[in-house]
């Protein structure tokens, strides 16, 4: 990978970071995505599960609801998706669903995971579409905003 890529997406998970802190505005878990397409921010999203009241409000989902329609399309091809945590199943299907090519997220998580930790849905050779994965960008921050969340819940 050239130090150009590098630099983009480290400046695309620093987003997803600054959108999961957004979450704890309304007590979510502090998770952030950003859709990205052809190097400009197509949709952010972050959990707003207890906002709406949502189970299915998770960041991935929104951020990939939000860059379907900002985009005019569902079909996400040529866009890349950021996210803080590892997807889980749900937001693995959404993705594969929604054609993204490339996944780069944060920290692994060992108990929803769903792109290697648990399950891989998006590795699942039996499914008509598996991007591309990056795993563990910005993966200590992602973790401290979840540890820091949950130990002052505990």
């Amino acid at each position: 990978m050239l130090d150009a890529d590098i630099a983009l997406d480290e400046h695309f998970m620093r987003l997803a970071l600054r959108e999961a802190e957004r979450a704890l505005e309304h007590d979510d878990v502090p998770v952030g995505a950003v859709v990205v397409d052809d190097g400009e921010v197509a949709a952010l999203g972050h959990n707003e599960r207890e906002l709406r009241q949502d189970p299915t409000a998770h960041a991935e989902v929104l951020a990939i609801r939000e860059a379907s329609r900002a985009l005019g399309r569902w079909r996400l091809l040529g866009c890349v998706l950021y996210v803080t945590l590892e997807p889980c199943a749900m937001c693995a299907g959404a993705i594969v669903l929604a054609r993204l090519p490339r996944v780069v997220y944060g920290a692994g998580d060992p108990k929803a995971g769903a792109a290697g930790s648990v399950l891989d849905v998006l590795g699942e050779p039996s499914l008509n579409h598996r991007p591309q994965v990056d795993a563990g960008l910005f993966a200590a921050e992602s973790a401290a905003l979840l540890r820091d969340f949950f130990g002052e819940r505990r």
